[in-house]
């Protein structure tokens, strides 16, 4: 997610509309790439921003892709990236018998002859969506965050560890990874240009996101999935939603997850049932195996200072790094920015996708995504609750979010977390 986005707009609404303008009319080449090999063919499961941006990513990644399958819950969401896509032509040409919709949607995808799946759903499906495409043996790209719960997490280490097996490979939307001034700072950090890492402190404070009306016949179900920001089986709460990023940096920094989180956080501003249950923001401290610590905030509260960037401090200096820049402020009064290119890192996440299909080189991020997704749902579940959590109990909990049906009907929203009464699972 861009930190533009503290101004509420879409993670990749920019992309989307030069789509809609035919502005990447010059990718729109035949159905042969221009090398003469066979096209990579792409299906989307989940159409909305999301997934339409990265499907529109994965088309400016290589000339090799075509957009081949489409499948959502919801038709008019199919139809949207349908629309937002056609400025890239016979490259983005769906045929109607390619278009799914429904609960099965994402296995009638994954069946129907692509060779890389982009899956872009609310969070809480990534598991079995993964387990699927995984199964049927695809290649994937894969948003982040990849789970809502631990029983989630551990299906995508299962399936990380099936995509190995198979010599498949899984790129995941923590677009950092992938953007060349964290790859240049973070070597540096690794070269031990800051010395020992001691402490960090990530943020991701912004104002408040869409929110969807129930309208007049909506099922629970339906609202719920619409609106599933709000929702902490769907989207985990925006520590897990969003913050995942920023806690992916910290982890890369320490070179793994934390061993045990405290947090606190609760929901001072958007009480109304618009907004589900989820808290409004947290404060978590965590804590890593060499006795390093990081502190954690993110808010989502109009009217608030807005920052959204890490900091990582050593023995000899300090890392600043948000999206777009990074730099070290060293003790001895030297420092070192990154100027050179910094390629969309958006797109550089799917040309590296394609990079490793082609080689026959296959990357696997999926293990690392699920574990800083495990680390944001640690930090929750200790706000939630009010008690301090280890990484075993997390990776351990029977905590299982999904709900007991998959269909259009009733589904009452859980109550509101209140720490000290809420138990642990």
């Amino acid at each position: 997610m861009r930190a533009s986005e503290s101004t509420g707009a879409s993670r990749r609404v920019f992309l989307q509309a030069a789509a809609a303008a035919g502005s990447f009319a010059i990718l729109s080449r035949p159905s042969t790439a221009q090398d003469g090999r066979a096209p990579l063919k792409v299906g989307v499961i989940g159409c909305g921003g999301r997934g339409t941006g990265a499907a529109a990513d994965a088309l400016a990644a290589s000339p090799r892709v075509r957009i081949h399958s489409l499948g959502d819950l919801f038709a008019d969401r199919v139809q949207s990236c349908r629309k937002a896509l056609a400025g890239h032509g016979e490259r983005a040409a769906v045929r109607d018998d390619k278009v799914h919709v429904g609960f099965d949607a994402h296995q009638k995808v994954v069946d129907s002859g692509v060779d890389i799946v982009i899956l872009a759903t609310a969070p809480f499906f990534r598991p079995m969506h993964l387990a699927a495409a995984v199964k049927a043996g695809k290649h994937v790209f894969m948003e982040k965050p990849v789970a809502t719960d631990p029983a989630g997490v551990r299906s995508v280490i299962a399936s990380a560890e099936e995509a190995e097996r198979q010599g498949l490979s899984i790129v995941a939307g923590t677009q950092r990874r992938h953007e060349q001034c964290y790859l240049e700072a973070m070597k540096r950090v690794q070269d031990g240009m800051i010395g020992e890492v001691v402490s960090a402190r990530c943020y991701w404070n912004q104002g408040g996101l869409w929110v969807k009306q129930r309208g007049a016949g909506m099922s629970d179900m339906e609202w719920q999935v619409r609106n599933w920001l709000y929702f902490t089986w769907l989207s985990g709460d925006h520590i897990v939603e969003q913050h995942v990023h920023n806690l992916d940096v910290v982890n890369w920094a320490m070179g793994g997850p934390p061993v045990r989180a405290t947090g606190l956080g609760g929901r001072e501003v958007r009480r109304g049932s618009e907004y589900g249950h989820i808290y409004d923001h947290f404060a978590v401290e965590y804590e890593y195996k060499n006795g390093a610590s990081a502190m954690s905030f993110c808010r989502q509260i109009d009217g608030c200072a807005s920052r959204v960037d890490e900091v990582v401090v050593g023995t000899k200096g300090v890392l600043h790094s948000s999206s777009g820049s990074a730099r070290i402020v060293l003790r001895d009064g030297t420092s070192w920015v990154h100027e050179g290119e910094n390629p969309n890192p958006y797109v550089e996440e799917h040309k590296h996708l394609v990079a490793s299909i082609e080689s026959g080189k296959p990357i696997n991020e999926a293990r690392r995504i699920a574990e800083s997704t495990l680390t944001a749902i640690m930090g929750r579940m200790s706000a939630y609750t009010g008690q301090q959590v280890s990484w075993k109990q997390a990776l351990e909990s029977k905590l299982d979010l999904a709900p007991a049906k998959y269909e259009f009907g009733p589904l009452p929203a859980v109550e509101v977390a209140v720490p000290g009464r809420t138990p642990l699972v």
